[in-house]
């Protein structure tokens, strides 16, 4: 309250113009009781000298005597007042202030003075002057004595102005002192008053402040029934009315704030000055730049891409929406190997590819556009593999069909005669038959597992056991490139969850692999050993006690961050490596490092992504480390049984 300038300036004006009515009355007041004390003394000394004058009205005309003096200074003395006696010609006669009549005759002539030369024209004359006998100021009242018409002369009474001044300032400090307490009075009234009025004004000034600072919650409670008590409940309406608007807007931003952040899709709000209104967190992905800071400044400082800046004007310009497809300025590594990105290459980075759709809003001139952005990148680079998939399985069905078509030209030309060429070339056919065989086959294979149609019975399987019977198919082929193959030697027996033929499938692949890519006079060594925790992206299962057939279900975030001991089981040999830049690729399908090498060896191509889809089927994964010239390891996590 008393920080409030309108409050003081209220009480100020109201204290203001109250003491200035106030001190204006008590001015008027004093005067008009000097005025009226003024005139009770000229009323007595009138009195007083009309009469003395009916007494001695005789005597002024006679000659002065002692007993005449004596008289007049005894009624002085009991009336307290003076009295004088003066002659038609001024002469003073008598005089209540002197002992004696000598000491009258010894006084000036009082014809001149004021209030005889008023006497002497009406008959009465009254004046207020120091006294030039007695030395002090005086009220005088005079009236003039007639005898038979004439004048004989003048009787005058006066009183000493000490007492008419203290009679004066008694009133003056009365009056005075009245204003003084009025004054307080009124200076504590309006105190009172303007708090009084001010106070709801002041309460209404609060709740607009809360209002401007969010708070709707805000009520004013003002018990008046006047105008203030009416806006300080229109107030509270507003008040209510705007934190259930507020609560209903912000609801409504906060649905819309989830709705755009979950949103795969980029959306980007631009006004006609081509700075952002709005933006989610996915354009802020696919443009690399934060979207919580990007409202209000430019698009085209936030988002550095010409096209994009050129389809946003266009649309501004035209009213047209406009599509556009474009690069990002950033580097996405692409995600790493796993079930649902077959062939992926892990860690490799791509240019995101992003579709951008402009579409003007409504009104003209242009309000502004809306950016919704679409990630092509998956969809580009799943075309690109399609297309390399189709390229790869045409060459390596046209190369055994073109050996199949030549033989069997060769054959109906003429060569079916010769049986030794005849028993050749039917070979030949046959080994290029088996070869699409298992190039179909395997084909079929994966197809089936990456569309989760392969039944797999998940059990306990004895790891052991599988990779002795692997290591027993695959000797003859070893021992024909006197290479030494076998286990580790200090091993401990141990079960692993997996499909029994889909294991003994995986380490076919990589121990036939190894066996390829090994020169003779070399090793491959197959090993395990338990990890106690460790993190397997994998599927989930539906296990029951025993066994279970079933078909694999997709990576969920529950399944994906269960800790559980898993095995870790490796192919190592001391081939030829793998390069860097392979150890990325080793796992697509068709993917080979040394094409001619590898057709040589009669391979598919598809064996190490058969590998990987299976590891991922069986809740596991695979990877490799390897050195050019020093050998390589392949490793299969599976979860223990």
């Amino acid at each position: 309250m008393h920080s409030s300038r309108l409050f003081w300036k209220l009480l100020l004006a109201c204290v203001g113009l109250g003491l200035a009515a106030i001190v204006t009355f008590g001015l008027i007041l004093s005067g008009r009781l000097q005025d009226q004390i003024i005139h009770q003394v000229d009323r007595r000394l009138r009195d007083s000298a009309q009469l003395l004058r009916g007494e001695l009205a005789q005597q002024l005309a006679a000659a002065p005597n002692e007993a005449f003096q004596e008289r007049v200074r005894r009624l002085g003395q009991e009336t307290h007042t003076r009295f004088t006696l003066i002659g038609a010609d001024g002469t003073v006669v008598a005089d209540s202030e002197r002992r004696t009549l000598d000491d009258v005759r010894t006084m000036d002539n009082h014809r001149d003075r004021p209030e005889i030369v008023q006497a002497r024209a009406r008959g009465e004359g009254r004046a207020t002057r120091t006294s030039t006998t007695l030395d002090a100021l005086h009220r005088y009242f005079a009236v003039r004595a007639d005898v038979d018409g004439k004048p004989v002369g003048y009787v005058r009474s006066a009183l000493p102005m000490a007492e008419i001044l203290a009679q004066t300032a008694a009133v003056r400090r009365w009056t005075w002192g009245l204003v003084a307490v009025v004054c307080l009075c009124l200076l504590a009234a309006t105190y009172w008053v303007v708090g009084r009025i001010l106070r709801p004004i002041q309460l209404l000034t609060e709740a607009a402040d809360a209002i401007a600072a969010g708070n709707y919650e805000h009520r004013v409670y003002i018990a008046n029934r006047d105008e203030l008590g009416a806006l300080a409940r229109t107030f509270s309406r507003i008040s209510h009315d705007l934190n259930a608007r507020a609560t209903h807007v912000g609801q409504t931003l906060r649905r819309q704030s989830t709705v755009l952040g979950g949103m795969i899709e980029g959306v980007i709000a631009v006004d006609n000055r081509q700075r952002i209104v709005l933006a989610n967190s996915a354009a802020g992905r696919l443009f690399a730049f934060p979207a919580a800071a990007a409202e209000g400044r430019p698009l085209i400082e936030v988002v550095r891409n010409h096209s994009v800046h050129e389809a946003v004007t266009t649309a501004l310009a035209s009213g047209q929406p406009q599509r556009v497809e474009t690069k990002s300025n950033i580097q996405n590594p692409i995600p790493s190997v796993g079930r649902g990105s077959p062939d992926t290459a892990v860690g490799r980075p791509a240019t995101t590819v992003v579709d951008i759709h402009v579409q003007p809003l409504p009104g003209e001139p242009c309000p502004g556009v809306v950016l919704v952005m679409h990630d092509m990148t998956e969809l580009r680079r799943l075309e690109s593999l399609r297309r390399d998939f189709i390229a790869n399985v045409s060459h390596e069905l046209k190369t055994p069909l073109s050996s199949i078509k030549a033989y069997t030209e060769t054959l109906r030309n003429g060569t079916v005669s010769d049986s030794d060429t005849t028993q050749k070339f039917l070979g030949r056919i046959e080994e290029q038959t088996e070869r699409l065989n298992h190039l179909i086959n395997d084909m079929l294979m994966l197809a089936r597992i990456e569309s989760d149609q392969q039944p797999f019975e998940i059990v306990a399987v004895d790891l052991p056991a599988v990779v002795a019977a692997c290591l027993d198919d695959y000797r003859a082929a070893a021992e024909a490139k006197r290479i030494v193959l076998g286990a580790e030697s200090d091993l401990q027996p141990c079960r692993v969850r997996a499909d029994r033929e889909g294991l003994r499938e995986i380490l076919n692949n990589l121990i036939d692999n190894a066996i390829k890519y090994t020169p003779e006079g070399g090793s491959v060594t197959v090993g395990w050993r338990e990890e106690p925790q460790s993190k397997v992206s994998g599927v989930r299962f539906q296990v029951s006690e025993t066994t279970d057939t079933r078909h694999p279900t997709p990576d969920t975030p529950a399944a994906s961050s269960i800790q559980h001991p898993t095995l870790r089981i490796s192919v190592r040999d001391t081939g030829i490596g793998i390069k860097p830049k392979d150890q990325e690729r080793v796992f697509e399908r068709f993917y080979r490092v040394d094409k001619a090498r590898s057709r040589e060896l009669g391979g598919t191509g598809l064996g190490l992504a058969i590998v990987k889809h299976m590891a991922q089927s069986f809740g596991g994964r695979v990877s490799v480390a390897s050195e050019v010239g020093q050998g390589s390891t392949f490793t299969v996590e599976l979860p223990l049984g």
